[in-house]
């Protein structure tokens, strides 16, 4: 019977684990297409990239990684720098505008928690997970939503390709890195994705990226923690 419990649980921590993901995957890559569409490429809203709908984003191996590794990839928005007026600087502000999205995305799910938390059960215990089963799975999630958001922000901004951090970055480099880094794209992809596997295994790696996440988790917790004040 223990073993069912425990099974049951797993297979709850995954199918919520899953739920986030398509969650956060549409917010992240919707919002590099947004940004574009701004600055002046239609590339993305044409191929129907604009979309909170997971499955115009999501790659079925990147998923799969992602689910078991905690490492994976969507399909990259369509940028066609060429549109923007200031082509270099759009590039850059289309890079940060997915971290950002993120960021912001676990700020509305702290927001969500809390008011939500404090109207079921008082301002005193907004901060704890608590009520029936149905509302502490909901609050589970919130807690996940923002968790994950933080993580995704924070390891697309790491500077190496081909993530967001490192596009940033390119977007300020000399013309003749720039096209060596698109003739050499899909090794410094694979590259990448090896180091990140290695790196996962080194513990000061860990370190640094956790003390990282938890510094960037709490800030985005402290800056709702004045909500319980409105409802006292």
């Amino acid at each position: 019977m223990q073993s069912t419990g425990l099974n049951i649980e797993l297979i709850m921590m995954i199918v919520a684990r899953a739920i986030t993901f398509m969650l956060v995957i549409p917010i992240h890559e919707s919002a590099h297409g947004i940004v574009a569409g701004w600055l002046g490429d239609d590339t993305a809203k044409k191929q129907g990239r604009i979309t909170l709908n997971p499955f115009a984003h999501i790659d079925l191996f990147g998923f799969i990684s992602m689910m078991a590794l905690g490492v994976g990839w969507a399909k990259p928005v369509p940028v066609d720098p060429s549109k923007f007026k200031h082509r270099r600087l759009g590039y850059a502000l289309v890079s940060l505008a997915g971290p950002v999205s993120n960021l912001l995305a676990a700020f509305v799910g702290c927001l969500i928690f809390v008011v939500s938390s404090c109207l079921l059960f008082g301002a005193e215990h907004w901060d704890y997970i608590q009520g029936t089963q149905v509302q502490q799975a909901i609050f589970t999630l919130l807690v996940d939503f923002v968790s994950i958001n933080v993580m995704l922000a924070l390891f697309n901004l790491i500077p190496l390709p081909p993530m967001d951090g490192f596009n940033f970055l390119r977007a300020f480099m000399p013309a003749s890195f720039d096209n060596w880094v698109f003739r050499n794209q899909r090794t410094l992809s694979t590259v990448f994705f090896v180091l990140i596997i290695i790196g996962s295994h080194i513990s000061q790696v860990r370190m640094v990226f956790t003390f990282i996440y938890n510094i960037v988790q709490w800030l985005i917790w402290m800056s709702v923690s004045w909500v319980p004040m409105l409802f006292k």
